[in-house]
């Protein structure tokens, strides 16, 4: 802090020293990167020891009020520090604050100005007595304040204990006496404090010119590191929840700032503006994203809600005129709904025919002058009214002339019309290009309003993992065998193939099996931890490390039949998991926070799949959400989960990307609604065919509720009758069950015999696994009921995600983009799964868990398994200054295995032959081989074409020709076959 002073002091005096300027940054960085909360208290006390709480701060702040331009990354890093000095937490608690609390604290500091002016300065009676919200804008204090002297200023900064008293100036060497830093200092630190989520909200969330080329804050993609720049940074710790993402916030939308930079310059580029000689521009070429426009105009402007000062909807149309070939005029009619597009103004200063140099900034070259972002409503027809998207096929309209519809920014379009009140130029009446952009690059403004959205709304993370997520406390708090829930007694289903897997699955535990008889030792298996038993009777203290050897009781149970059909068999697992999988999917069974680091070919995949089978099995009534990050990644895990034994019914997939999935059976929303419908019919066919056979009831299989009332007065009293005589045979006669049984006509068409007659109670298992069936068919038409009044296939699609599906899997993108939506349908879930978590940016991780609504105050979260491996690609950050400066390519699971949160790796890969494995091997702790790796012909056969297991091969120039760049990032050689 002493250099900081320093070197303001120098720069006060007008010093313009480069190296100065540059260490100054780096102490202003410094101190940014001390506001995290271990070291912030310990420079809070370090400052209550000299009586001064931001007279630092404030120094700087007023030595570096300078209008010169080179100080203005200066500026920047100043209003960071002075942001973090005083942001919205308690520094002795660490507890954030409210507005409410912040307003309490501000009103205390100015009222005790108030005090000090009405107790030693008369001059001031007319400030004393004023009240508070007249009185703390920077404007009247300076007001008041700015006629006083010297010595008057220092009287009351004294009174405060801001500066030392007279005759104890060398006991902080710091502080200064001049008039302009003692009035400055005054009214920094008592000015009315504008709230971080009030100015969050009344920000653009397009960006502007005055950012996109802001080298401080969007650097160009050729970062060296040597500077530094005005940005926040991701390390390991954060200050709230609200810090965290205000952080990601502002990195998420300069990150796309950067991608639609890029975009911008590309386009214009290609559509190459030139200045005609009577001085209008001139477009001599063509771009594929972006056109000339032909008119533009603002048609709508709303009045403000209450208590906002912007319009609450500023609508605009522009025409363009689409003279291009066919499918470039598709393109641009398909711009949906929500699609995101830009505005551009170029003023050329070069004569046509001039050539631009696309290695060279375009805004310099080109001339832009102004960016507007907006949001596409809809095209018009040629009566002027928006094209409503839906079903039904688009009109064609004549010619080649088309008009969109858009949505500006409120908040800019309010800060232009200020800005023109002041005789500035009219943005809006400059437009001469719109840009559009690749819808899948083009999502970010629905992320930052998803963002801004959780800001505004009181985040709940479940109490066990919100330490974790800000980076503080014990790291292995969440941990399964820390919690206070562990499960004592799991069902592997059918993790475990036989009792020989089971064994070798838990090696150093002692088995014990609840059955002496070995025909009996199939899976599935429950197995009960004695450990975790006996913790929870010692009052969840973990038991001594000298504890007697681990021991594990086996229980094989066995699975009532489901019906008489070879089809009722469930499918089964097949996969021989290794001991450190069956750890793994131990740890995502049980609640808490589940790490694993799977290696390349280690069956990260298969794992995820067992793990979300065994949760559908064991919990039944609880919902699942899986996410990855990429659309094949989740289809491979679907079409896995959809071959083992879950019911297709319990299955959803959200977004785009299902017309991959490997299957004939469509797992949409609309798919579900349609296989819903389907299915019952099919099951009210059945029951007309039952209610045949047992002939009883009138159009039992017209309708579900119908169906409900046959099973209850036709089909169960005729079950209970059959129990009934069964019971009161003491015989236990065979021909009794096959005698009495009622629906052997219904089951005409099951294997033969239906009972087999060798035991009394094989046939009894057989008779109650054909009336299992039945009522599963009346189990089924009960949940579809709702479908019979839900008449509209929105609505039906909305039930389905609400009520009827287990297994909801999306994208983490899609996640971000439709939270809104999600949250007020009602969505709930209680256990998360992400694959590619290492792939994942830190907010698109965080956003998952807050799909749903608090239930009662509290996140009914239970369980977060996140798969994934941190050695291998990290998240997409095109910006190289975002990916290292600001860390913005760790995602939240390399953060964790970074705070060292425990984590599962899996330790064998069944993938590459070992040779190759080799070549990444040394990444990991303990990677071995499967057997199959070494044993199978494929593996120890050579490939066909190479002489090594692995070789490069290098390609000469040909002619003096070799590899080109036509533009960045792309690279050809022409002479490679």
């Amino acid at each position: 802090m002493q250099v900081l002073v320093f070197i303001a002091r120098k720069l006060f005096v007008a010093i313009r020293d480069v190296e100065i300027i540059a260490v100054m940054h780096t102490c202003l960085q410094a101190c940014f990167t001390l506001g995290r909360y271990p070291s912030r208290r310990l420079t809070l006390t370090s400052r209550r020891r000299s009586k001064d709480a931001y007279a630092h701060t404030n120094l700087l702040h007023a030595s570096l009020r300078l209008p010169d331009s080179r100080f203005r990354l200066s500026t920047q890093l100043l209003n960071m520090l002075k942001f973090y000095a005083r942001f919205e937490i308690s520094d002795e608690t660490g507890d954030p604050m409210t507005d409410r609390d912040m307003t309490l604290q501000h009103y205390s500091r100015i009222t005790s100005l108030q005090k000090a002016a009405f107790s030693k300065f008369p001059d001031l009676r007319l400030f004393a007595l004023a009240n508070v919200a007249s009185v703390d804008t920077r404007e009247s204090l300076q007001k008041h304040f700015g006629n006083l002297s010297e010595s008057a200023l220092r009287a009351i900064a004294t009174y405060l204990n801001l500066v030392p008293p007279e005759g104890k100036e060398n006991e902080a060497p710091w502080h200064r006496l001049d008039k302009p830093f003692l009035k400055e200092l005054l009214i920094s630190r008592h000015e009315r404090r504008i709230s971080q989520l009030e100015e969050l909200n009344t920000m653009p969330l397009y960006p502007t010119e005055e950012v996109i080329w802001d080298e401080n804050v969007v650097p160009t993609e050729i970062y060296s590191g040597e500077n530094c720049l005005a940005l926040p940074k991701l390390n390991l710790q954060f200050l709230t929840l609200h810090d965290y993402l205000l952080r990601n916030f502002n990195l998420f939308r300069l990150e796309s700032t950067y991608e639609i930079r890029q975009d911008i310059e590309d386009a214009v580029y290609r559509l190459a503006p030139w200045r005609a000689e009577d001085g209008s521009v001139y477009f001599g070429g063509w771009a594929r994203m972006a056109h000339p426009i032909t008119s533009f105009a603002v048609v709508e402007v709303a009045k403000p809600n209450i208590g906002e000062k912007a319009p609450s909807c500023v609508r605009a149309d522009v025409t363009v005129t689409l003279s291009v070939r066919n499918e470039i005029k598709y393109e641009w009619e398909s711009l949906r709904k929500h699609d995101v597009c830009f505005l551009i103004t170029v003023r050329p200063t070069q004569g046509i025919g001039t050539k631009y140099d696309y290695r060279k900034s375009m805004v310099e070259q080109a001339s832009i002058v102004y960016v507007r972002g907006c949001e596409v409503e809809g095209m018009l027809d040629a009566s002027g009214r928006v094209i409503e998207e839906g079903p039904e096929p688009r009109p064609e309209l004549e010619g080649d002339s088309r008009t969109f519809r858009l949505l500006l920014d409120p908040n800019q379009y309010r800060l232009d019309l200020d800005n023109a009140s002041k005789g500035n130029e009219d943005v809006y009446e400059t437009f001469n290009i719109v840009m559009r952009r690749k819808p899948k690059e083009n999502n970010f403004k629905a992320v930052l309003e998803t963002i801004r959205e959780l800001m505004n709304t009181e985040c709940v993370v479940p109490e066990w993992l919100h330490d974790i997520v800000l980076g503080y406390g014990d790291p292995g708090q969440a941990h399964y065998t820390r919690m206070p829930n562990e499960i004592p007694t799991l069902d592997f289903n059918d993790t475990f193939l036989d009792m020989e897997h089971l064994r070798n699955s838990f090696p150093g535990y002692e088995i014990k099996v609840q059955t002496d008889d070995p025909r009996k030792l199939v899976r599935p298996f429950k197995v009960t931890f004695e450990n975790v038993l006996r913790k929870q009777q010692n009052g969840g203290e973990p038991m001594d490390e000298d504890e007697p050897r681990k021991v594990i009781l086996v229980e094989p149970h066995v699975q009532p039949k489901r019906g008489p059909y070879l089809s009722n068999e469930p499918k089964k697992n097949t996969i021989p998991f290794t001991p450190t999988q069956v750890e793994a999917i131990r740890s995502g069974m049980q609640p808490g926070l589940t790490l694993v680091v799977g290696p390349p070919g280690t069956g990260k995949t298969d794992v995820a799949v067992q793990i979300i089978s065994n949760l559908y099995h064991n919990f039944p009534w609880q919902r699942n959400l899986v996410v990855t990050h990429s659309n094949q990644a989740l289809n491979q895990l679907f079409e896995k989960v959809a071959e083992l034994d879950v019911d297709e019914r319990h299955l959803l997939r959200l977004g785009h990307g299902e017309e991959a999935l490997q299957t004939d059976k469509d797992f949409s929303r609309y798919g579900r609604v349609n296989y819903v419908l389907a299915k019952r019919l099919e099951l009210l066919e059945r029951v007309g065919r039952l209610q045949k056979t047992l002939e009883a009831g009138e159009d039992a299989g017209a309708t579900c509720e119908l169906a409900h009332h046959f099973h209850v007065y036709h089909v169960r009293p005729r079950w209970e009758t059959f129990l009934a005589k069964c019971a009161q045979d003491q015989t236990k006669s065979i021909e009794t069950i096959s005698k009495e049984f009622p629906f052997h006509e219904f089951f005409d068409d099951a294997p033969k015999p239906l009972f087999p007659g060798k035991s009394y109670e094989e046939d009894m298992e057989v008779a109650q696994s054909c009336y299992r069936y039945i009522d599963h068919i009346f189990e089924e038409l009960e949940e579809f009921r709702a479908f019979e009044l839900l008449r509209s296939g929105l609505d039906r699609s909305k039930y389905l995600l609400v009520k009827e599906a287990k297994i909801i899997a999306m994208t983490c993108t899609h996640a971000a983009l439709k939270r809104s939506e999600l949250v007020q349908m009602g969505f709930k879930y209680d256990n998360i799964l992400m694959e590619e978590s290492a792939q994942i940016l830190e907010i698109e991780t965080f956003i998952p868990l807050l799909l749903q609504n608090p239930q009662d105050g509290r996140s009914r979260l239970k369980r977060w398994i996140m798969i994934g491996d941190h050695h291998q690609l990290p998240p997409v950050v095109k910006n190289m200054a975002f990916q290292k400066y600001c860390n913005m390519e760790q995602s939240l699971f390399t953060r964790m295995v970074r705070l060292g949160v425990p984590y599962v790796e899996l330790d064998a890969q069944g993938r590459a032959r070992p040779s190759i494995c080799n070549l990444y091997r040394w990444r990991y702790l303990a990677l071995g081989d499967l057997g199959h790796v070494t044993r199978l012909p494929e593996y120890r056969a050579a490939n066909a074409g190479l002489r090594y297991d692995f070789q490069l091969i290098n390609v000469d120039d040909f002619n003096g020709a070799g590899e080109t760049e036509p533009s960045p990032y792309f690279y050809q050689s022409d002479y490679q076959d």
